[in-house]
């Protein structure tokens, strides 16, 4: 029976690498729908979560996001994207939400019946990481969801929960209702996100002669940890020696309190 494991597995791994490929593809066409209407400056990253996939299997969904530090990007001069968007893209169709009514609508048009708790699990979950990418700034994490599964006999009722976990501080919280073979009925979304530290010029200010400037720089990027790295990376590749020294120095105390 070695033989059909072996021809399982190597189908698993072709399609694999062709759902890689499509999925490449099409964040080449989101790319492209932002290049036509002038915009190119948006950080796109495609969002790959298996519970996503499960919950529409005929999308692939990515963030779009202007960065704000440390250096901001502008977002663009438009009424419909916004500083962080949601994309996506369905037999090479673009299009995207870039709030919360829009994710309804969204939501309300190509959630699929969902009767059972997995697939309503999953549909609790692809909620909460689409809002998520819509409040998302490139440096907040958020914590794994805690969600609730209430089956009635006339309806289902989930409830959701996702904390930042590092970057700041708040909840998303939600609240979704199912009808009957958990058709898609109402989402209520509650809740706020607040910004923690981020990085400014930190890393520049950690030669700075004035020793109370220095701790303040030295404790902001403590605070921020591991979400830091980019930047500072950045800086140090155009830093002094002296600098360079200095950032590896507080980059080893990041490692070193695990944060």
């Amino acid at each position: 029976m070695a033989w059909k494991t072996t021809r399982v597995t190597a189908l698993g791994a072709m399609l694999f690498v062709l759902a890689t490929i499509a999925k490449a593809d099409d964040q080449q066409l989101v790319v492209d729908y932002l290049h036509g209407r002038g915009i190119d400056n948006g950080f796109v990253r495609p969002i790959t979560d298996d519970f996503v996939a499960r919950t529409f299997p005929d999308f692939s969904f990515f963030g779009v996001i202007f960065s704000q530090y440390p250096i901001a990007i502008q977002c663009p001069q438009t009424t419909d994207i916004k500083c962080a968007n949601l994309f996506f893209v369905r037999n090479g169709q673009v299009d995207f939400v870039s709030a919360i009514e829009d994710l309804k609508f969204f939501f309300a048009a190509n959630l699929a019946p969902v009767p059972t708790q997995d697939t309503a699990t999953d549909a609790a979950n692809t909620w909460l990481r689409f809002s998520e990418e819509l409040k998302q700034d490139l440096f907040y994490t958020f914590s794994p969801s805690d969600i609730s599964y209430m089956p009635r006999e006339d309806l289902t009722v989930l409830r959701a929960r996702a904390s930042v976990a590092a970057g700041g501080d708040g909840n998303i919280d939600v609240l979704i209702t199912l009808g009957t073979a958990g058709s898609f009925v109402s989402v209520l979304e509650k809740g706020a996100v607040r910004p923690g530290i981020r990085p400014i010029c930190q890393a520049t200010k950690l030669l700075d002669p004035d020793s109370i400037v220095r701790g303040m720089a030295e404790q902001d990027l403590l605070v921020m940890g591991r979400a830091a790295k980019p930047y500072l990376d950045k800086v140090r590749a155009t830093a002094s020696p002296k600098l360079q020294q200095a950032i590896d120095r507080i980059w080893q105390r990041i490692l070193n309190q695990s944060r």
